[in-house]
């Protein structure tokens, strides 16, 4: 299934900067960035709830906050990108 997930983190303290970089780095672990901090992530039901695990252990909840938004398999009629920075087809061929 294709999760979307958005996060803000705040940056205000070191130990807020150094909470944006390891959320920013397990969200690559499981998808691609599509904005700031953004990631289309495609996961199974198993892998969705180990990355909810990792991310709630990043954040800070009373100065962080996330967001998934779970769009199912049938997501790529649901999608739609205007302007630059086009998205990877994360379910095609990786061609280095």
């Amino acid at each position: 299934m294709l999760v979307l997930i958005t996060y803000d983190v705040s940056t205000i303290t070191g130990a807020g900067q150094k909470r944006l970089r390891k959320v920013s780095k397990v969200c690559q672990n499981y998808g691609q960035r599509v904005q700031n901090s953004v990631f289309e992530c495609i996961v199974d039901a198993t892998q969705l709830t180990l990355l909810k695990h990792e991310l709630i252990s990043i954040i800070d909840k009373r100065q962080d906050s996330l967001r998934f938004y779970q769009l199912g398999n049938n997501y790529k009629n649901k999608i739609e990108h205007i302007g630059v920075k086009e998205s990877l087809d994360l379910e095609g061929p990786l061609i280095l």
